[in-house]
C-alpha cells in the first residue's frame, strides 16, 4: 500500500515530515498488530483456605499472631 503525503501549507522541513512520517508508520503498525488480550488476575479473596491459619508456635509475639488468618 502506498500512501502519498503533500504538504499544503507551511515550510516544513526535511527532518519535520521525517518525524510525521516516523508517527504516522509507528500509527499504523500498532493497528496492525492483534491485540493480547490481558491474562486474568487469580481472585483469592474466595478461596475458603484464606481463611484458614498456620498453627500458633508458642514464642515471642505468638499472641499477636494467633489473632491473624
Amino acid at each position: 500500500m502506498t500512501a502519498d503525503l503533500r504538504i499544503v501549507r507551511g515550510d516544513a522541513t526535511p527532518e519535520e515530515i521525517a518525524a510525521l512520517v516516523a508517527v504516522l508508520a509507528a500509527r499504523q503498525g500498532s493497528r496492525t498488530e492483534p491485540e493480547k488480550s490481558p491474562v486474568p488476575q487469580r481472585q483469592t479473596w474466595r478461596n475458603p483456605a484464606r481463611g484458614m491459619r498456620k498453627p500458633v508456635v508458642p514464642g515471642k509475639s505468638a499472641w499477636r499472631v494467633s489473632a491473624l488468618p
